[in-house]
């Protein structure tokens, strides 16, 4: 299984983990303002940014949830979610270069995986479907765009370069390198090739409007294809006008006929 390639193991030497998490914090710094083009400055990022202050805060309360500090672990983490509006478990494994962009309803699990150049938009939700201990959150590997609102959820797995659009719902793996759209959310391959512009979450293809033109398609080339059929009946005698004509408004009439209420235990 896919684990982000961070400095989070249990180490006896808690300074050396501590400089490793300073470290991830400094990274953190220089790819939100990387990422954000309203960031115009390093201080202007570090003191006004919500969702870099629950990244910092996260990576104080994993220092300590893997230092069998819990209690302590999860009063910081309730105080980020109060601070910021982001609800991280301690227990997540988040990677370097981690950007939340207007952090507030983010949630994330105990036993999420985050790898490295991963960014969430607002309310995302990253949640498991399971009461049973073990892995029951979701792996996002390197490279991963969620949207705003889209939710993920159990221990599923998604791949490297992926997008997931604004307001999807994923239930299911997510192969590299492809978009995700829709509820529930339908993947669309980019053919194993690297997407460029991996902040434009808004541009995304829609398979549901091209169904729905295909189906449109179906419906005109059999409503043509009846017309041929009932010319044919005519033609050859096998039914006549005054009959088709009852027939049609027959069909008309049912089709036209209100759906029956569901009745009563009374009646």
């Amino acid at each position: 299984m896919f684990k982000p390639k961070v400095n989070n193991e249990k180490s006896s030497n808690f300074i050396v983990v501590l400089h490793n998490v300073i470290k991830d914090i400094i990274d953190d710094i220089k790819y939100g303002c990387k990422r954000d083009p309203a960031a115009r400055n390093y201080l202007e990022f570090i003191l006004l940014y919500p969702g870099f202050h629950a990244i910092i805060l996260h990576r104080i309360a994993h220092l300590l949830w893997i230092h069998h500090l819990l209690f302590i672990a999860r009063m910081i983490s309730f105080f980020s979610r109060f601070w910021t509006g982001c609800d991280i478990h301690p227990g997540a494994v988040i990677g370097k270069r981690f950007f939340i962009d207007h952090g507030m309803g983010v949630v994330i699990g105990e036993t999420t995986y985050i790898g490295d150049d991963v960014t969430l938009y607002q309310g995302v939700t990253l949640g498991g479907t399971s009461t049973q201990k073990g892995k029951r959150h979701p792996t996002v590997e390197d490279g991963v765009v969620i949207g705003a609102g889209a939710i993920v959820l159990g221990p599923l797995n998604i791949g490297t370069g992926s997008r997931i659009g604004a307001g999807s719902v994923v239930i299911k793996d997510v192969i590299p390198h492809s978009t995700v759209v829709g509820i529930p959310g339908k993947v669309v391959r980019q053919r194993g090739v690297k997407v460029q512009k991996i902040l434009d979450h808004a541009s995304l293809p829609d398979p549901f409007t091209r169904s729905h033109k295909i189906y449109e398609y179906k419906i005109e080339k059999l409503e043509k294809e009846v017309e041929i059929l009932k010319s044919l009946l005519i033609e050859n005698k096998i039914i006549c006008k005054n009959e088709l004509a009852k027939s049609e408004e027959h069909i008309c009439m049912v089709s036209k006929m209100p759906p029956e209420e569901p009745r009563s235990d009374a009646d």
